[in-house]
């Protein structure tokens, strides 16, 4: 719960600054043919930094890591963390220079949709070359947060995020004037984040007692676990990552924007995934393999249990903020500039579709951990692959009568099959872990959230909403629903019986 607030104010951070920086590429670039070229670019590499780092590397490390953390010594952890810093180093150096030279292939198929708009074609293959080699950096980043949250230190990996955009933020300031093509600012910008992002971990590395140098004794055996659990995480990663990937593919061939309205409204929904759902999901981790390398299955069981309470306890109430106040969180977050009220209109049915599986991505995270955590890599990816053929099946279906909306929605009835499984197979293997108390607060957090929903619903009413209104003024109608929300939700679940108010403010 401690290390959760810590990742959680920090991820809080990044967001923000985040969000800063996609008002600035909103009000400068818009939603068009450079913002999707720059957009497809810059997904090349982290989708390839989900899959061999945070995907799969990473989550095979972390158990491995822990059990030798608890069993054997400090000493011999960190070799172990010496050799896979040395042979990711290795595989990026390989990934990055092949990415490169084969930017034309990996567009054409990434979007292929692209080859028809010979200008944005040739765009985004020189965005992807120039920011290739950020999968170098931000990969190696992704291990060091492995050995960092192992050894209890999660601050520093996640206000790394923090770096990234405040250096793409500085460069369309300072350099877009210095390109023909402005957008090249953006890439300029991500290639100098990587590198300062990747720098900040040394010092805190050191004073874990963490010096990382080479080592090329590949042949350990810890190593050889890692790979062993790694092979069926990059194909559980590469999965997770094709859905991602149809969707870009599909949204290619929409009209013009689709590729925008979808990213601008997954960065909304990112909000409480990341400040809450993905930082219990970081800070779970380690706690959860300390709990399964010691054997401690009924305390491993409470523990899930817990993190999804706490999860549900603000995607609930998130969701139905996001369903109703999708027009006005869109407009103030980025209607200015090129971004105009069509574009608001159209991400925020995107939001929309978002927004009702927000329940099932935040769950995702916390139980496929424990399957990490028990070293078992291989069900996520069964499950993954079944959920895979949902959203493809799904988005053929609706992308033509719902368009980009239908994509979003498919994301999420994917998602929603894919925790539900998961759960089902979990319980299988350690027993019942939701509990009447779990089902407790779900329902208590459901009949808040409805009381807060309806309770904006007619404030928003007597307000009334002016999408073509001032600034200032949409401003202030969103705060106010949110204050108002926030408010009635905390009342009404306090006045339920809620126990999460009370863990909340307690570790607060």
């Amino acid at each position: 719960m401690k290390a959760a607030w810590v990742v959680g104010l920090a991820t809080l951070l990044s967001r923000v600054f985040g969000f800063i920086r996609d008002v600035v590429v909103a009000g400068f670039f818009g939603a068009g043919l450079a913002t999707d070229a720059f957009f497809v670019a810059f997904r090349i590499p982290n989708l390839l930094r989900r899959l061999f780092a945070e995907g799969s590397l990473t989550i095979a490390f972390i158990p491995i890591f822990t059990e030798y953390l608890k069993k054997r010594s400090k000493e011999e952890a960190l070799e172990l963390a010496n050799i896979a810093f040395t042979l990711l180093s290795i595989v990026l150096a390989v990934v990055s220079v092949a990415g490169i030279l084969l930017s034309p292939w990996i567009v054409m198929v990434m979007a292929p949709g692209f080859s028809d708009v010979p200008d944005k074609y040739a765009l985004t293959v020189f965005l992807t070359r120039l920011m290739f080699p950020y999968i170098f950096f931000i990969s190696l980043v992704a291990l060091c947060m492995g050995i960092l949250n192992s050894l209890r230190h999660f601050a520093a990996p996640a206000l790394a995020p923090v770096v990234l955009n405040i250096c793409m933020i500085a460069s369309v300031f300072a350099l877009r004037g210095f390109f023909a093509d402005p957008i090249l600012s953006l890439a300029v910008g991500v290639m100098a984040g990587g590198i300062l992002q990747l720098a900040m971990q040394f010092p805190f590395l050191l004073k874990v007692g963490a010096r990382l140098r080479p080592n090329f004794r590949f042949s350990h055996p810890g190593i050889k676990r890692i790979e062993r659990l790694m092979l069926p995480a990059v194909f559980g990663a590469a999965v997770y990552q094709a859905s991602v990937f149809i969707n870009t593919i599909l949204a290619s061939f929409l009209p013009e924007g689709s590729v925008s309205y979808l990213y601008y409204a997954d960065r909304v929904v990112e909000l409480p995934l990341g400040v809450f759902a993905i930082a219990v999901g970081t800070a779970a981790l380690p706690s959860f393999s300390e709990q399964a390398a010691g054997e401690d299955y009924e305390k491993l069981k409470r523990t899930i249990s817990f993190s999804l309470r706490l999860i549900l306890f603000v995607t609930i109430p998130a969701m139905a903020a996001l369903i109703i106040l999708r027009e006005p969180i869109i407009s103030v977050l980025f209607q200015r500039g090129q971004f105009d009220a069509t574009s608001m209109v159209l991400t925020a049915q995107a939001l929309l579709y978002y927004a009702v599986g927000l329940w099932a991505f935040s769950c995702i995270r916390i139980v496929v951990s424990a399957f990490y955590a028990l070293q078992d890599t291989k069900t996520p990816v069964k499950i993954a692959v079944a959920a895979l053929l949902v959203n493809v099946v799904m988005s053929v279906a609706l992308m033509f009568p719902m368009k980009h909306s239908g994509l979003a929605l498919a994301t999420s009835i994917a998602s929603a099959v894919n925790i539900i499984a998961l759960a089902v197979i979990l319980r299988r293997r350690v027993g019942q872990f939701l509990q009447r108390d779990f089902w407790t607060s779900v329902l208590r957090t459901t009949l808040a959230s409805g009381i807060m929903g309806v309770s904006i619903g007619i404030a928003g009413r007597v307000l009334g909403w002016d999408s073509a209104g001032a600034f200032g003024e949409r401003l202030l109608f969103l705060v106010v629903m949110i204050t108002v929300g926030l408010a009635i939700f905390t009342l009404s679940s306090f006045l339920l019986g809620s126990v999460e108010v009370k863990a909340l403010l307690r570790r607060g």
